[in-house]
């Protein structure tokens, strides 16, 4: 379908009023929980993934895409007000924007990084609407064998990027899979670390492992480390609106910062920290007034804020056309199109185009609406800083429990849900992603599929990985992705040690 008639088909869709009142609700929640700090996109989503079983596909996506970018708004109004990031993506902005703040000007920080939001998001957006296509006319010649490879290829990077440390982020990844795992083979029928429990023949839902490491665990984590006191939130002050200086000065570094974020987010090992900060570097390299970062410079919002919002299309990318989540929240997104029993990939847009293109089209107007959302009613989101924490762990928690329990009605879910959490608050004590264990569970036994139909194609002989170009380019980068750094990390410490040993 092209791509011009997909979206106007897709506006069809998204403009029903129930698509919109679902638009609504998602990029409110998501500018909500943006604006609540500890919180973020993750963990709402797999708070709400019980609702799969009742709500319709579509409106389900349009929701939960609404909540996706409506936190990435929200995020800078706890960055630039009460300097605690919500995200890590929010980080750099909270260097320049709390800067600003405390000069008072918080309210021209906030209107350059909505603004921003805005351009960011609905470029990033047109570029997912015509850059899908041509990746899905790709991946229909992938073969067996080269999904394989490209899934290798998504462990490392995926892994590498979201960790700390290469060892911590595979360590999780092994888990995943393994989780993924469990049950019934479907090719030999033989039952997999299953321990004689026959709740666990069917496998472990997805749902569950999301809920249990983004909302229980999450929760557990943040909980342990609250603080007694109340942080300082910067009131606002003076004039919500930029002045004449500050549009000419935001403009380019809103242009700039999105041509950072939407292909680095639409890569592999993309995401939208990288993107921030090299969009930061930029503008303090080209700004004409460089002795003002560190000090509250406008453009140290305006480009890391709209890296931050083009990554987000970005990362929709990978996901919709090849079935890849290189980041937390699509890794809960794709557990949802497995509970609708949907497989995201290139067939994607062939057997589910209403819903695709409904999805993308609904982009586009929560873009609008966030617009609205965030600039005139920024004093109510302000206000929600104020709410208790206890309150909100406790009410956080009564939500996973009911949730996962009104899926099947079961004790042992329960009984998993609050392992699994007490699993991923040690993960995030201890420094381990939690993202890498989803996106091994969901990509785990895909993996194991494709590798055991390329054996049988290949009657046995592994070389079909090595002497198939792609796959063979493919798993060169995997091992490269995954020697390089230790090779950085060697490099650098024998430089420094020539260093020291030259200026001695």
């Amino acid at each position: 379908m092209d791509s011009l008639a997909g979206l106007t088909k897709g506006f069809a869709i998204a403009l029903t009023p129930i698509n919109l009142l679902w638009c609504l609700l998602g990029t409110t929640l998501g500018t909500a929980i943006g604006v609540l700090p500890g919180l973020g996109p993750a963990l709402t989503i797999a708070l709400l993934l019980p609702i799969t079983f009742k709500v319709d596909p579509t409106a389900a996506f349009i929701l939960f895409a609404g909540i996706y970018y409506g936190a990435m708004y929200g995020g800078s109004t706890t960055s630039i007000l009460l300097n605690t990031p919500g995200e890590s993506a929010t980080i750099v902005t909270a260097l320049e924007g709390n800067k600003m703040a405390r000069k008072g000007r918080a309210g021209a920080a906030l209107a350059t990084a909505a603004i921003g939001s805005f351009v960011a998001g609905t470029i990033g957006t047109l570029g997912l609407t015509f850059l899908a296509p041509l990746v899905v006319d790709v991946a229909l010649r992938f073969g067996p064998a080269d999904y394989f490879a490209l899934m290798v290829l998504a462990f490392v990077t995926v892994s590498a990027v979201l960790g700390s440390s290469a060892v911590r982020g595979l360590t999780a990844l092994v888990i995943g899979i393994w989780l993924g795992m469990i049950g019934v083979d479907l090719q030999t029928g033989q039952a997999r670390f299953t321990f004689g429990v026959p709740e666990l023949l069917d496998g472990i839902n997805v749902i569950i492992v999301a809920v249990g490491l983004f909302a229980v665990g999450e929760t557990l984590y943040m909980a342990s480390r609250a603080s007694t006191g109340q942080d300082e939130v910067i009131p606002l002050k003076g004039s919500l609106w930029m002045t004449r200086d500050e549009w000419r000065r935001s403009w380019p570094a809103w242009l700039r910062g999105t041509a950072f974020g939407f292909p680095i987010g639409a890569m592999p090992a993309g995401g939208a920290e990288i993107p921030t900060f090299l969009s930061y570097y930029t503008e303090k390299k080209l700004s004409k007034y460089p002795e003002e970062f560190g000090h509250g410079a406008i453009e140290g919002v305006a480009g890391p804020e709209a890296a931050n919002n083009a990554s987000a299309a970005g990362v929709l990318v990978p996901m919709l056309t090849l079935g890849l989540p290189t980041s937390a929240t699509a890794a809960i997104m794709l557990s949802a199109f497995q509970s609708y029993g949907i497989n995201p990939g290139p067939l994607l847009f062939q057997t589910q185009p209403d819903l695709v293109w409904g999805l993308i089209a609904s982009l586009f107007i929560g873009n609008v609406m966030l617009l609205v959302l965030n600039l005139p009613m920024i004093a109510i989101w302000v206000k929600m800083l104020m709410i208790p924490q206890p309150l909100l762990y406790a009410g956080i928690l009564v939500f996973a429990t009911i949730g996962t329990y009104g899926i099947t009605q079961s004790i042992v879910d329960l009984l998993l849900l609050y392992a699994v959490g007490f699993a991923g608050y040690l993960m995030r004590r201890y420094d381990f992603p939690t993202a890498p264990v989803i996106i091994g569970m969901i990509l785990g036994p895909l993996a194991e599929q494709n590798l055991r139909q390329a054996m049988t194609i290949s009657a046995g002989d592994w070389s079909v990985f090595f002497t198939r170009p792609l796959s063979a380019s493919l798993l060169a980068l995997a091992a490269l992705a995954l020697v390089a750094p230790v090779l950085y990390e060697l490099w650098s410490r024998s430089r420094s040690r020539v260093t020291t040993a030259t200026k001695a």
